[in-house]
């Protein structure tokens, strides 16, 4: 493919001229407590996010939610960690300073033998078409 002049890439991400960001090898992990409060941030995570540890750990993991979001997709987030333990699906997430990134979200909840829960988020790059489909079906969401 050939590079657009609106294109820039650097250290593995590629910066697109309406704001999104694409990158491609990552795994993008994370993990918070029962109440969703970020205990730890993988590197690339913090790269792709534009943020540092100071930025995210102690914050709510909304932190990088972007608004166009819509609120079904969280509530069936949440609806099936807490039935079957774990979901997956596209986010839409806004990166500090502006610009945003797309994941494919694994999310999986773990309960320690003193019964504290955590949850951790292991996220990839997702392709265009998924990209799409999920632009389409959370366009349809309140």
């Amino acid at each position: 493919m050939a590079k657009d002049k609106n294109v820039l890439d650097t250290e593995g991400l590629t910066f697109l001229e309406d704001g999104e960001v694409l990158y491609s090898s990552l795994y993008l992990l994370s993990e918070t407590d029962e109440k969703g409060i970020i205990s730890y941030a993988s590197d690339s995570f913090m790269q792709i996010a534009n943020m540092d540890s100071t930025d995210l750990y102690g914050q709510p993991h909304n932190v990088v939610r972007h608004p166009e979001m819509p609120r079904a997709a969280f509530k069936s987030l949440w609806g099936d960690v807490q039935s079957k333990g774990f979901w997956t699906g596209y986010v839409k997430n806004a990166r500090k300073g502006g610009g945003y990134y797309w994941v494919y979200a694994t999310v999986l909840r773990s309960v320690d033998k003193n019964g504290n829960t955590k949850y951790v988020s292991i996220r990839v790059k997702p392709s265009r078409e998924d990209i799409k489909k999920a632009e389409e079906l959370y366009a349809t969401l309140d």
